[in-house]
């Protein structure tokens, strides 16, 4: 296999879709989608399977005319949705209380921030350093599409460069260039907050790319001018900064869905127990007795006040989801790399 940033395999591809198993739904389910459609694509398939079973599964439909059966059912959703409310709500102090303390540990915070983008300046070669999340990440994603560019302009100047080291680094170069104009344009104009942020910074296959940068290196260090070793050596420095930049960034991210979540549980968590209470107290079966599509018409309206019920639950899990998602697949920071979709059939030790 050619040493470029692209691997042959899908498994190191550069585009999320091609990384994840299923496709574009599954990525569209896990991260990508509005996670309140997420949470009503889950209620929809609760309530189809919910009637489906109750309409054709075994037993008897005329359990639900007894009180029993619904003060049992939204019984435990009631005493659900405070409990969960209020652990969510302890969490999300929990998760706030980071930003409390005092002012020397506040400084130490500013000081190593302020650390970190005089670091960054320097390896791109630049003054200053915007303030945006989005604008930082897309110069330092430019940044290695300029470092590529100055690669493959010495490898034309150097004519004396063995044959196989320079396809390997001009691949390896072409494939970092072309994939940073791509993620740089995703980041263009984009507002943190917004999932578009972080689902950019994670298109930007950074591990695979320090990985084969350092081992192009190795492979062919005694066949490269020092002309190309420095400016390969600049390339991974920037690479090595854009790691702790999207961590950073992550973290804020995760924060701000988690308030995200508060919010949403504290919009919907009353009328939810609103549709439950009144499941207990008012509803009765008999009231509406018949039949619609030829399902009853008593299934349809529990199943419609236990979809409103675990709404909460619903919109919870959907957030959740696309935060252990991401979690999950930025585990490691570096080029140590965790996921077996990020894996190449020939890492080993050279």
């Amino acid at each position: 296999m050619s040493e470029s940033g692209r691997s042959e395999s899908d498994e190191t591809a550069d585009t999320m879709v091609d990384r994840v198993y299923g496709g574009r739904p599954m990525l569209w389910f896990l991260v990508e989608g509005n996670r309140i459609l997420v949470a009503g694509a889950m209620l929809a398939v609760a309530y189809a399977v919910l009637v489906g079973l109750g309409e054709y599964g075994p037993g008897s439909i005329t359990k639900l005319f007894e009180p029993d059966p619904v003060f049992a059912l939204f019984t435990p959703i009631i005493i659900g949705i405070i409990m969960g409310v209020s652990l969510v709500l302890t969490f999300n102090q929990l998760v706030l209380a980071e930003e409390l303390g005092p002012v020397g540990d506040q400084r130490k915070r500013m000081a190593d921030a302020m650390d970190f983008r005089r670091d960054v300046e320097d390896a791109v070669g630049r003054n200053t350093s915007p303030p945006e999340p989005s604008i930082f990440l897309r110069g330092l994603v430019e940044a290695t599409g300029e470092r590529a560019r100055d690669i493959l302009e010495v490898l034309e100047s150097e004519p004396d460069i063995d044959a196989a080291a320079r396809e390997d680094i001009r691949e390896y170069a072409e494939g970092i260039d072309a994939d940073a104009e791509r993620v740089s344009e995703d980041l263009e104009g984009e507002q943190f907050g917004r999932f578009e942020v972080v689902k950019s910074a994670l298109k930007y296959n950074y591990s695979w790319k320090i990985y084969t940068g350092r081992r192009v290196r190795s492979r062919h260090e005694t066949a490269l001018p020092d002309a190309v070793l420095e400016e390969l050596e600049e390339l991974l420095a920037i690479l090595e900064f854009f790691g702790p930049a999207r961590e950073h960034f992550k973290t804020l991210y995760f924060r701000w869905e988690i308030i995200n979540i508060s919010r949403a549980l504290v919009y919907i968590a009353l009328p939810a127990l609103a549709v439950a209470a009144y499941m207990i107290l008012v509803f009765e079966t008999g009231d509406v007795a018949g039949t619609i599509a030829g399902i009853d018409r008593g299934l349809l309206f529990v199943g419609l006040g236990f979809v409103v019920g675990v709404m909460p639950f619903a919109i919870f899990l959907s957030y959740i989801l696309r935060i252990v998602t991401v979690a999950k697949w930025t585990l490691a920071i570096g080029p140590f790399i965790l996921r077996e979709t990020d894996r190449g059939s020939d890492v080993e030790w050279e």
